[in-house]
């Protein structure tokens, strides 16, 4: 048993740099892990946490957008509730397809916000070990 531990553990480590991603990390693994940090960017846009979303970015996105750039893009208490439907990676690159549910105010004068939900496209990179948000302005 332990040395099927040992087995398992020194495979995660070859394959996945003991837990850090790479172009050659296993599809599925690599699936899982862009999908855990997408969903959980999206909860702290959701808990209006916007500096720990900001901290998803890739770091040329960061170095591209500073922190105020990037709050005042975003317009916290919108967002109800996200997710990720569909992982697809290409060595380094992968395509996040989620479902955003936001509250509309409507337009001027109506009386009830409407509950909408969206699809949105997002561009993640692997690098560094890491999976990271590219933000496209």
């Amino acid at each position: 048993m332990l040395v099927s531990l040992a087995v398992a553990i020194g495979l995660l480590g070859g394959c996945a740099g003991l837990g850090r991603l790479s172009a050659d990390t296993p599809a599925d693994v690599k699936r899982d892990a862009v999908a855990a940090r997408a969903k959980a960017r999206w909860d702290r846009l959701i808990d209006r946490d916007l500096a720990g979303a900001y901290e998803y970015m890739s770091p040329a996105s960061r170095a591209t957008m500073p922190l105020d750039v990037y709050k005042a893009k975003h317009k916290v208490g919108l967002y109800r509730s996200v997710n990720v439907d569909d992982v697809k990676c290409e060595a380094d690159a992968c395509t996040v397809k989620l479902s955003l549910t936001y509250q509309y105010k409507g337009v001027k004068g109506t009386r009830k916000p409407m509950t909408l939900t969206t699809v949105l496209n997002e561009q993640w990179i692997i690098s560094d070990g890491q999976a990271w948000f590219v933000d496209r302005g």
